[in-house]
């Protein structure tokens, strides 16, 4: 019975996955009949576990099944969207009218049509190669082990409170759309996050940790457990026992986490092309030079394992390196297939959702500022005084390019070297000033793991080199 169960499954794997495919085609010819002018149905089936354990209890331990649809039509001029947890046809049937019925209602007041980049008509399958596939762990052994973390956080008897947490996603995206296109994605995150603070005296200090991979259940391959502990509590330590920062404009060494969130934060956002057309800080800075030539930035779908790597994106676009800044000039935006219409353009493959039960905004992927030739001891050289920048703690970034961001790892430069720790620091400024001061870019590079919210949640990588600023204002607490 056990043979006969191993081969009977993936055989109706195979029955329903084609069952799923001509219900998607009956459901896009149905809509097509209804006089739409473009549909489009996005499908997923994941499977997710989650965790979370504060002070050595566990607040929460999920672990379940999650499938639906996303139903898109154009219709009139207008978006209609439409969402079910149930895939059959006739629930299929019933959102399509109901994403008609809502662009109707909105057709009615849209000025101008809206218009889409289409594709060509395509099918493929793309599989996932799993180091370890998370859901051949037990979740009894994922709660040990994140247990044992936390536990080992809580040694040192200056860290006060700790929270840890854990998720997993692994399933298939499936698409299928009026332009006879038919995608099945398979997916996998693996996430863990760390949160510590502690207190010596009355200094108080907090430190965060995040981490993961596309990979499989692999961060403890990828990282030691006894490593990771000791970096995040020895981060804790520096901040109860650092000095402050003095406040100014200083000539900064920037490590690879530092430029992944500057990256990500204070430029990745004011390059999407939603947010750049409502007047963000480059919306007139196409072709312009607006930083340092040493200066690439480019948000990569194709960096070997980022949060942000994968084929197609959420409008079953096939996903290609957008390249913001080439050489210090602004070169493209971040587009989904509407403002790829509108500025004639390529798309980029950033169209992505949070779940089926939203439609995709343009978001980052991996963000990176790219290599150049210096070794990082050469940054250092030339400096007085100054600041080496290693991690962020938190910060903010507006569309009119200010930004402000805090450091919960730093250290002064004194002659060349790196000097004392410093504590309660964050840096702000102008981003596009800010990348104008650069003035030499490392050759090592670092890819980082985290989450960016825009409305919806998004798994995204950003990093970069080590990288040397002229001057950075230096300030207190973000």
């Amino acid at each position: 019975m056990k043979n006969t169960l191993f081969y009977l499954v993936p055989l109706l794997q195979i029955l329903w996955v084609r069952s799923l495919q001509d219900v998607l085609i009956k459901a896009i010819e149905y809509a097509k009949n209804k006089g739409v002018d473009f549909v489009d149905v996005r499908v997923e089936k994941l499977e997710k576990n989650t965790l979370s354990i504060q002070d050595g209890i566990v607040k929460e331990l999920k672990t379940g099944y999650e499938e639906g649809a996303a139903i898109r039509v154009l219709y009139k001029g207008a978006w209609g969207f439409s969402s079910t947890n149930k895939i059959t046809l006739q629930e299929l049937v019933k959102a399509i009218d109901n994403a008609i019925i809502a662009a109707r209602a909105l057709s009615v007041k849209t000025k101008k049509p809206i218009k889409i980049v289409e594709l060509s008509s395509k099918t493929d399958y793309i599989k996932l190669k799993l180091r370890k596939d998370p859901r051949s762990v037990s979740i009894e052994e994922k709660l040990r082990d994140y247990l044992e973390y936390e536990s080992m956080l809580r040694k040192r008897d200056y860290v006060k409170t700790s929270t840890v947490n854990y998720a997993d996603i692994v399933g298939v995206k499936y698409y299928a759309s009026s332009e006879d296109r038919y995608i099945e994605q398979e997916l996998s995150i693996t996430w863990m996050y760390t949160w510590i603070t502690g207190r010596i005296g009355d200094v108080t200090a907090s430190v965060r940790d995040e981490r993961g991979s596309i990979e499989g259940y692999v961060i403890w391959d990828k990282w030691d457990m006894n490593e990771i502990v000791e970096l995040v509590t020895s981060r804790l330590w520096k901040q109860l026992k650092a000095k402050t920062p003095k406040g100014g404009a200083y000539p900064a060494v920037l490590a690879p986490e530092i430029v992944g969130v500057f990256v990500h934060e204070a430029f990745g956002h004011l390059a999407e092309a939603d947010l750049t057309m409502s007047g963000s800080a480059v919306s007139d800075k196409l072709g312009k030079e607006i930083a340092s030539p040493l200066v690439t930035i480019v948000d990569d779908p194709t960096i070997h394992g980022g949060f942000g790597t994968f084929k197609y994106d959420d409008e079953g676009v096939e996903t290609r390196p957008a390249v913001l800044i080439e050489n210090g000039v602004v070169r493209e935006l971040m587009v989904d297939r509407y403002y790829a219409k509108i500025l004639n353009i390529k798309p980029t493959g950033n169209a992505r959702a949070e779940s089926y039960k939203v439609p995709p905004l343009i978001r980052m992927r991996n963000t990176i500022l790219k290599p150049r030739d210096y070794s990082k001891d050469e940054l250092f050289e030339g400096i007085d005084f100054g600041y080496y920048l290693v991690s962020f703690r938190g910060g903010q970034a507006n569309l009119d390019g200010t930004f402000q961001v805090g450091v919960q790892e730093a250290y002064e430069i004194v002659k060349g070297e790196i000097g004392e720790p410093v504590r309660n620091m964050s840096i702000s400024g102008n981003t596009l000033d800010t990348l104008k001061m650069v003035d030499a870019v490392g050759k090592d590079f670092e890819i980082g793991f985290g989450r960016c919210g825009k409305g919806q949640t998004a798994f995204v990588s950003d990093g970069g080199p080590h990288v040397r600023v002229r001057k950075i204002i230096v300030g207190g607490v973000a």
